[in-house]
């Protein structure tokens, strides 16, 4: 009984998403865990600045070369592969592996020499003792992005046979290693402790992996020599590098500007970004990655119908559940922020500061969330320039903002160009690819828009109705108190979409019904059935 269930959830698109979000949200919470535990040890204050800047330049190496490209060049050519010749396949692995993971190595060498001189472009409002500080930690955290190129590889693979739950809860042992390094590292080592603790989160994300990409066949090989499907996904890659380049270069330029604004301005803007990345993750990420795969095969059939259906299906998805979050997350933004980060040395202004910067976030949710599966559509068609044309776009647009409205209104403008230059990415990708693959299923994806966003703002309202009519009679300036009420606003606010999905017919909900109904309906089907025997 159970094996059929988890077969299902294994090897289906709506399966796969499910474990993925699953995870995703155990992991997230974990990382609000962690946030939790940075944001009271330090506040909001010049040491999380640092360690938040220490990231920029393995990101930037790791981000561009690794992340997004491989994965956007390496599945579709490995599904392919795995379909005709596992062989061959394994030996793409390999090559891959080889040559990513040297190339980061010599990267990580070059980048530990030159730090000193980069840690002044990312942070030049930082004094001389914070520099030298940043660069200290920038050069332990390089020593990550090795580990990171090969499990990412592995991540791919796993991620190309539908062997979800491995690459799911990866990302969870990542956090756990950082978590080691704030809870005992630090003590031991001070603040190179934190660095260190997420060197050990990216050994932990490679191993937790490992065994499973072993057990589906694959050993290592030293295989180094140049071959037809290595050389196109270079070709592939290329663009959607430059696309991410021109990415980590806007996230460098914002902690740039961030480093010249009040002290703690990098780490409002990182910790409220962690905050809006949770159902972005949950999601928007998990039900495009989940996708990725069906509409690659879709392409490589030149089955059109499926690759139109399968977008539209999980489009409408993503907007199901990110709308009325987004609602949500505007209205309930200072108890989120309250709930996960104010204790300890995160003091009420750092509170204020991040809630708004989340508020203005959360305008933008439905294009972050959007976006992955967006550019998904395009490398499953093989095109990776389109996203990349598209995201120097939108950073440009980021970046122009960015000098402008942080003059005028500091970290909140430097909030504000980032959530608008989002909203152009989307609108750009989703015109773009409609003007080339057709229909994407126009009439019920602007139906389902439409229901979506009235019954997000109704439900929104109860939401803010119940806030104020719980705060007389609940003392907020407690944990307890705060939970309560904000946890009953959203409660009655998610029931309040429910009903109206319900009422309104939305397919969304007929599809979560029915999902239900697969997975956990035969389990009471076959509970019903042995108590009649």
């Amino acid at each position: 009984m159970f094996s059929k269930i988890w077969y299902k959830l294994v090897t289906t698109v709506t399966g796969g998403a499910v474990l993925i979000a699953f995870f995703s949200i155990i992991a997230k919470l974990v990382g609000l865990f962690r946030d939790r535990l940075l944001a009271s040890g330090f506040g909001a204050d010049r040491i999380l600045d640092i360690y938040y800047a220490s990231f920029r330049l393995p990101d930037l190496i790791f981000n561009t070369l690794v992340l997004g490209a491989l994965s956007a060049a390496f599945i579709p050519i490995f599904i392919r592969l795995w379909e005709i010749d596992k062989k061959r396949a394994w030996e793409l692995v390999n090559i891959t592996i080889n040559k990513i993971v040297g190339l980061l190595i010599v990267l990580a060498i070059l980048a530990i020499i030159f730090a000193p001189l980069v840690v002044k472009i990312i942070a030049p409002g930082f004094t001389g003792a914070d520099q030298t500080l940043t660069v200290t930690l920038t050069r332990i955290m390089l020593l990550s992005i090795i580990f990171f190129g090969f499990s990412n590889v592995l991540s791919g693979v796993l991620n190309s046979v539908k062997d979800f739950v491995p690459y799911a809860i990866a990302p969870i042992f990542y956090n756990i290693g950082i978590i080691i390094g704030i809870v005992w590292l630090y003590p031991w080592l001070g603040v190179r402790g934190l660095a260190w603790g997420v060197v050990l989160g990216s050994i932990l994300h490679l191993l937790l992996q490992l065994p499973a990409v072993m057990k589906k066949g694959w050993h290592y090989q030293f295989i180094f020599r140049r071959t037809a499907e290595f050389g196109k996904m270079i070709k592939l890659m290329l663009p959607r590098t430059i696309g991410l380049a021109a990415n980590q270069i806007n996230q460098l330029v914002i902690t740039s500007i961030a480093s010249t604004l009040s002290i703690g301005s990098i780490a409002v803007f990182n910790l409220a970004n962690n905050l809006q990345n949770f159902p972005i993750s949950i999601f928007g990420l998990s039900l495009a990655i989940a996708a990725f795969p069906v509409m690659s095969r879709a392409w490589a059939t030149e089955n059109k119908s499926d690759f139109r259906g399968s977008f539209s299906l999980t489009f409408r998805k993503i907007l199901f559940f990110i709308i009325p979050v987004s609602v949500f997350v505007l209205i309930l933004r200072a108890h989120i922020v309250r709930l996960v980060l104010g204790t300890g040395s995160f003091d009420w202004e750092d509170t204020y500061y991040t809630a708004q910067v989340l508020g203005i976030f959360a305008l933008s949710l439905f294009a972050q969330g959007s976006i992955p599966l967006l550019a998904r559509s395009f490398y499953s068609r093989e095109n990776t320039a389109i996203p990349v044309i598209v995201g120097i776009i939108s950073v440009a647009i980021n970046l122009i903002l960015a000098f402008w409205l942080s003059s005028i209104w500091g970290i909140i403008g430097l909030a504000l160009a980032f959530s608008l230059a989002n909203i152009v990415n989307m609108l750009l990708l989703l015109i773009i690819l409609r003007e080339q693959a057709g229909d994407l299923d126009d009439k019920n994806v602007i139906l389902s828009v439409i229901k979506i966003g009235i019954n997000s703002i109704l439900s929104g309202g109860v939401v803010y109705g119940l806030l104020h009519l719980l705060a007389p009679v609940i003392h907020t300036d407690t944990f307890l108190g705060l939970l309560i009420q904000a946890g009953l606003a959203f409660g009655g606010g998610l029931t309040i979409y429910i009903c109206l999905a319900l009422v309104t017919n939305m397919d969304e909900i007929l599809i979560i019904k029915r999902f239900l109904a697969q997975y956990f309906g035969f389990l009471f089907k076959n509970k019903n059935h042995h108590g009649t025997e």
